[in-house]
């Protein structure tokens, strides 16, 4: 294994025992020796580790995804379902990019697990240059110029609001304070990873509250970074959803396939393929949030369902990752409070032989 020690700002990365569980083509760089902040939540069947937010030495200090909730491991029946799908770091880049063998990435991506993003920041229009605009689970922003918002720029963070972290041995809530009066938003987003007494279940719930003086509308996504076993996309996974898929933009028919209500790999992603569309079919109520994704030479899947209606879904994977990505609208008045909850679901499959 190679280890390459950087500092940079909005990244860093993952914790010496982080590198022990992930082969050398998956190794990201290493920064500070005691490693970032983070904590371990585990039960009968389920054993989790997290990076905690933190604006001095945490492992993502960028601006595009929320800071709670970083799971870089999760293992069941000795499977591994999280990790990095990148080898090295680069802050000049703005996404992630390849460079020979290697899928570098950028600060505002390099993320790991089950993170979110609230896609549409608050108070970006209006503010003007140097004022001051909202990205919740990250904090104040500063707003460069006159141009659109990007999500992979890297804004100057203001302030990061005021973290609380309660840690217990099955799960770990984090809460972040903020209010800026200069915009008018204000919030407290709270945000547990609980699993489930004697089950393998992970249960991902969210309260926002606004406390502020203006009402706030945005969206949120999982981005649902899937490294299951180091197995890239192809042929062996299937995912598979209970309505029939409609796509504005159908897969490339040499990767990938769309059969009624699942997507089925044509080949093993390699080099610099990759598979990725749109998911639409679905209908407005909570049940069609319910993926299925499953990989036969593993023996293992997870099923990823919420209690709100999808807003839009989609699929993105390269060589290295999998990720479905069901989408969320929110709508917030002052003094009122938004929930919504995810539940994930591990589990093993059937072997060929048995029934």
């Amino acid at each position: 294994m190679r280890f390459i020690r950087r500092a940079a700002e909005g990244f860093t990365s993952m914790s010496r025992r982080a590198f022990a569980l992930v082969p050398a083509a998956f190794l990201a760089a290493a920064s500070y020796a005691a490693g970032p902040p983070e904590t371990e939540i585990s039960n009968q069947h389920i054993r989790a580790r997290l990076y905690l937010p933190d604006a001095a030495n945490g492992f993502y200090r960028a601006t595009r995804f929320d800071w709670s909730g970083v799971i870089y491991s999760l293992t069941y029946r000795g499977h591994e379902y999280y990790g990095p799908w990148f080898s090295r770091f680069d802050p000049s880049v703005r996404d992630f990019t390849y460079r020979g063998a290697d899928i570098v990435v950028g600060a505002v991506s390099a993320m790991t697990g089950p993170v979110e993003e609230f896609q549409k920041p608050l108070g970006y229009d209006a503010a003007s240059p140097g004022g001051a605009f909202i990205k919740i689970g990250v904090g104040i922003l500063r707003k460069a110029n006159d141009s659109n918002y990007t999500w992979s720029n890297r804004y100057e963070i203001v302030d990061s609001g005021k973290w609380k972290i309660d840690r217990k041995a099955d799960s770990v809530e984090f809460v972040q304070e903020l209010m800026d009066t200069s915009s008018g938003y204000g919030y407290v987003y709270t945000k547990t990873l609980r699993l489930t007494p004697g089950k393998p279940e992970l249960v991902m719930s969210h309260r926002l509250t606004n406390t502020g003086r203006l009402a706030i509308q945005t969206n949120v996504y999982d981005h649902n970074f899937l490294v299951l076993d180091r197995l890239p996309p192809g042929p062996d996974y299937t995912i598979t959803v209970p309505f029939e898929i409609k796509t504005t933009r159908p897969p490339n028919p040499q990767f990938g396939e769309i059969r009624g209500n699942r997507i089925a790999y044509a080949k093993a992603l390699e080099s610099q393929e990759r598979l990725a569309i749109p998911i639409q079919g679905f209908g407005t109520n909570s049940g069609d949030y319910d993926f299925r994704i499953e990989n036969q030479k593993a023996g293992a899947g997870m099923r990823i369902t919420g209690d709100r209606p999808l807003s839009s879904a989609s699929l993105w994977s390269i060589r290295s990752v999998l990720a479905v990505e069901p989408f969320l609208d929110i709508a917030v008045e002052p003094g009122k409070d938004f929930t919504w909850t995810y539940t994930y679901t591990y589990y093993t499959l059937p072997k060929a032989n048995e029934p």
